[in-house]
C-alpha cells in the first residue's frame, strides 16, 4: 500500500499540476491534512485518508478459523459459508457503494441497534439489509476483538445447531 504522500503526489501529478508540500498535520484522526503550495504560489488544503493495512487477511483468517467454512467469490466478493451452503459474512470491497467493510448475518434487531448506535461503523446493506443483516465498515478504527465477535455471531446464525453449540465449547 502507498503512503497518503505517494497518493496525492500521484494525483497532482495526473492532473499536471506541479506542487510542493508544505507541512503534514495528523493528530489523532485517521485523516492527514495536507498544505500543498500549487504553481501559482497559492496554499491549498487537501486531505487524504491514511492508508491502513489490508483488512481482508484478517476477516478471512477469523471466518476459516470456525468450524467447516470455506471461502469462495460470489457477487464478485470474497464471501464464507457453513458447510460450503449457508453464507454467513461476505466481503464488501466498495461493492455498490463508497464503503470497504463486510456484510454479515446477524440477530434480529441487531441491525438497527448497531447502525442507530454507531453509524460511522455499522450500516444496512443492500439487497440482504432488509432481512437483517449488518453491514460492518472496514475503513475506520477497527477493533478486531469486536470484529472477531460479529463473525462468530454471524456464524451462529446460518450454522447447524451442531456446529454452533461445537463454536460455543471452543
Amino acid at each position: 500500500m502507498l503512503h497518503p504522500l505517494c497518493l496525492v503526489g500521484r494525483l497532482l501529478r495526473q492532473q499536471k499540476r506541479n506542487f510542493m508540500i508544505m507541512s503534514v498535520g495528523s493528530g489523532d484522526s485517521p485523516d492527514l491534512t495536507l498544505m500543498i503550495m500549487d504553481s501559482l504560489g497559492q496554499d491549498r488544503l487537501m486531505s487524504a485518508r491514511r492508508v491502513s493495512p489490508d483488512p481482508l487477511p484478517r476477516l478471512r483468517a477469523l471466518c476459516l478459523a470456525l468450524p467447516e467454512t470455506t471461502e469462495r467469490v460470489s457477487h464478485g466478493e470474497p464471501t464464507w459459508f457453513v458447510r460450503d451452503k449457508k453464507v454467513f459474512v461476505m466481503y464488501a470491497d466498495h461493492h455498490h457503494d463508497d464503503r470497504l467493510g463486510f456484510w454479515c448475518a446477524a440477530p434480529a434487531g441487531e441491525q438497527e441497534a448497531q447502525v442507530a448506535a454507531a453509524p460511522e461503523r455499522f450500516f444496512r446493506p443492500p439487497y440482504v439489509g432488509g432481512r437483517g443483516w449488518l453491514g460492518v465498515r472496514l475503513d475506520v478504527t477497527l477493533d478486531w476483538a469486536e470484529i472477531e465477535e460479529i463473525v462468530r455471531e454471524a456464524y451462529r446464525q446460518v450454522a447447524p445447531k451442531r456446529l454452533a453449540a461445537e463454536l460455543d465449547a471452543t
